[in-house]
């Protein structure tokens, strides 16, 4: 018996013709190298369909094209390659590429003053596009950090003096009293209010950067916030913490401008838009600032 023709429906010219900016797959389950590390991954991968009569693309191809992340440090040459290779196996069909990689950085932290030291997650997205030879990628990242709110920590210093009169009035002032009355519930009678907060960076980066190092990103805008969230602790980091933060009072505008001066000394960023995100442990609301900056043209 002869081998049967398997059909092509896809072949068949479409009824309504109409050019397509973008067919392809979405969630694409595939291991990739960040930095060294093996990290799960999900990959949207797509092309235009600029032949408006055709049916449709050829999806096997762009998910082979993937292969090449498994086993290659990702960068943006790399990404630049794959979309180079969906855009050779479609030629007069497509003009532009697109791939976007969806996943979590893990990097391990070290306590603040123990030997300690854990795990953080960071989720990170890569997203880039190849259209008529222009090459472009985003990097998105998420990283969260603690905020104290510098309006609470006033308040609680009123009502600690209000407090401290209250106990001493008319009294004479005796070193160990005050010092015992300092390790009271009475001598911090009241606290600021802090939050788990996070910060969304949006980067466009430079078309000809090589090495995307995730990790130096992430360095700058904790040591920018100074409050990166902890892992393990003992209860000396737990002090050390409560003392960053006492020292290190930030409304949401303070955390979104201290961004701004530090990523916009990073090589590498073309322009980015960063949004902060202080969730108010006051409020049942969210407290929110963004901002925007583009390096000046050369």
């Amino acid at each position: 018996m002869n081998a049967l023709t398997l059909p092509d429906i896809a072949a068949q010219a479409a009824r309504q013709p109409l050019p397509l900016e973008w067919v392809g797959m979405r969630g694409i389950a595939l291991p990739v190298l960040i930095e060294g590390q093996r990290l799960c991954a999900k990959a949207d991968a797509g092309v235009s369909l600029d032949d408006g009569e055709a049916r449709g693309i050829h999806m096997s191809r762009l998910y082979l094209a993937l292969e090449r992340l498994e086993t290659q440090n990702l960068s943006a040459g790399l990404m630049r390659e794959v979309l180079q290779a969906f855009l050779d196996s479609h030629i007069g069909l497509s003009s532009g590429a697109y791939l976007n990689i969806h996943t979590d950085l893990m990097l391990k932290r070290p306590a603040l003053v123990s030997p300690l030291a854990g795990w953080k997650t960071y989720p990170v997205t890569l997203a880039a596009h190849l259209k008529n030879g222009m090459f472009h990628v985003e990097l998105k990242i998420e990283v969260p950090y603690s905020s104290t709110c510098p309006c609470s920590a006033a308040l609680a210093r009123q009502l600690i003096q209000q407090q401290f009169v209250d106990d001493f009035a008319n009294k004479p002032l005796q070193h160990a009293d005050v010092l015992a009355w300092l390790g009271s519930t009475r001598g911090i009678v009241a606290t600021p209010h802090s939050q788990r907060s996070t910060a969304q960076l949006h980067l466009h980066l430079d078309a000809a950067t090589e090495h995307l190092s995730l990790t130096d990103f992430i360095n700058q805008a904790e040591a920018a916030l100074g409050t990166a969230v902890q892992t393990a602790v003992k209860r000396a980091d737990e002090q050390a913490f409560a003392l960053a933060n006492g020292q290190n009072l930030m409304f949401c505008e303070d955390a979104a401008r201290r961004l701004n001066l530090a990523l916009r000394r990073s090589p590498g960023i073309r322009e980015f838009h960063l949004r902060v995100i202080h969730a108010e442990s006051l409020h049942a609301h969210d407290a929110v600032a963004e901002s925007r900056w583009q390096r000046e043209a050369q």
